[in-house]
């Protein structure tokens, strides 16, 4: 897998667990789900971060979710 499409996946599939994590704290249920998703976001962002020569900076990710959306897309 290219490394930052997996960083990119990461990064969007942590973004989506969020909600779910704190919906099931206000509803006193323990996040089971969230949490597995949230391992998987976080197995996806290390992977791409430590296949990628150099890492990535802050000031990429735009550049580098752009370069995974015009690639992957007609």
């Amino acid at each position: 897998m290219d490394p930052d499409l997996a960083f990119i996946l990461g990064l969007v599939i942590a973004c989506f667990a969020i909600p779910s994590v704190l919906s099931a704290f206000s509803d006193s249920r323990a996040p089971r789900a969230s949490a597995i998703v949230i391992l998987i976001a976080g197995a996806l962002i290390l992977y791409g971060v430590t296949t990628n020569p150099g890492g990535y900076a802050l000031k990429d990710i735009p550049d580098t979710f752009f370069s995974v959306i015009n690639r992957f897309m007609p």
